[in-house]
């Protein structure tokens, strides 16, 4: 099984934190990936959360068409985050030309886009820039967004953070996702290691999504351009709670709903019992079969966790006001934040939804058998 962690927290934290505690739990991934995902970032970019930043993996010759590219369009290099590394990785780590972390000022012509076209031309740069790159395999890129901050690399977690120096003190966020992969059914490809993210919204899981096909091929018929890649089963989970939220307008809480419904006689017992048949019918293609345990970041910063109906990987979210964490394991949540009262940790089970809000001063709980709230 793979390892999640994620942190939110009112301080900027190192994503050294999120290492550290996938490091105690080594046991549960391989070296086959490590992933992390930076949001509300601190440091230099505290000053500057509408320039989009470019994450990602390039050759010397990716990188020249990468700036080629970037200043036809009229993007200029706003701030640059240096990650020099040594000419031999350690054992386990692919040598690399450029890891970058880039933001960028907007084209002058982009001027007066409200968000969403702006988000939408976001989208397509991103998209652009990966099909260059696997046609010459020289770029991986892996983010364009405001405010986020990706990296993802083969080798065992901690090796990786020491080889590209992640204690530095110019690379902090108040929300950090990561993962420590194991391997299972496909190749090792670092697009296929969580966490996901597209226009906002991000997750991760740990386990196995059999359902994968069809939820990917109904996917790819919206019409949607990030839905795209899939190296990974669980990279459809991303796209699930995009296309809920985006497309649906459907809150967190609707989002089990649509991956994990109730069984008909408990929807029949539901205070909002023809919303849920309904909402059963129309979306029983983005229906998951797990196990799974996801963790995800919404566009407001809110960090949750779900579980499926299997309920076979492990949870845990706690922590105290100001500071909370979402584990695979409790010695993960030890390691973050050892300080907490231990008694409030809560394992989701297969109706729960565990969210913590951009307040970051409590953890809520949402089970599908309650009544769903009013809309706004």
């Amino acid at each position: 099984m793979c390892r999640l962690f994620a942190i939110t927290s009112e301080e900027p934290l190192s994503p050294m934190v999120a290492f550290e505690a996938l490091d105690v739990m080594r046991e549960g991934h391989d070296g086959s990936g490590v992933g992390l995902f930076l949001r509300d970032l601190g440091g230099p970019f505290e000053e500057m959360k509408d320039a989009p930043i470019l994450s990602g993996i390039f050759t010397e010759n990716g990188l020249k068409r990468l700036d080629t590219f970037m200043m036809n369009l009229g993007f200029m290099t706003k701030y640059k985050l240096p990650i020099k590394v040594s000419r031999t990785p350690p054992a386990g780590i692919p040598k690399r030309d450029i890891y970058l972390v880039r933001a960028y000022e907007y084209p002058e012509e982009w001027d007066g886009l409200d968000q969403q076209e702006l988000y939408r031309r976001l989208v397509n740069v991103r998209l652009q820039l990966r099909k260059m790159g696997e046609a010459e395999h020289d770029m991986m890129v892996f983010s364009f967004w405001p405010d986020v901050i990706m990296i993802k690399e083969i080798g065992e977690p901690m090796k990786v953070a020491q080889h590209l120096k992640l204690d530095r003190k110019d690379l902090k966020a108040r929300v950090i996702m990561a993962q420590g992969r194991q391997n299972t059914n496909y190749a090792i490809n670092l697009y296929a290691c969580h966490p996901f993210f597209l226009e906002g919204y991000s997750t991760m899981t740990n386990g196995e999504n059999t359902a994968f096909i069809p939820i990917r091929d109904y996917l790819q018929s919206r019409g949607v351009p990030g839905y795209m890649g899939y190296q990974s089963d669980s990279e459809v989970f991303t796209h699930i709670l995009h296309y809920s939220q985006k497309r649906l307008g459907a809150g967190i809480e609707l989002y089990k709903h649509i991956i994990t419904p109730l069984q008909d006689g408990d929807i029949e017992a539901h205070p909002n019992a023809a919303l849920l048949q309904s909402l059963k019918q129309s979306c029983r293609r983005l229906i998951i079969d797990g196990p799974n345990c996801i963790i995800g970041c919404l566009p407001d910063h809110s960090l949750f966790m779900a579980q499926d109906r299997k309920k076979l990987r492990p949870g845990v979210v706690g922590g105290r006001p100001g500071r909370y964490a979402f584990s695979s394991e409790i010695c993960g949540l030890d390691a973050a934040i050892p300080d907490r009262d231990k008694s409030l940790d809560f394992q989701p089970m297969h109706i729960d939804t565990a969210i913590v809000g951009p307040n970051r001063q409590e953890v809520t709980i949402c089970r599908q058998t309650a009544p769903l709230p009013l809309p706004r």
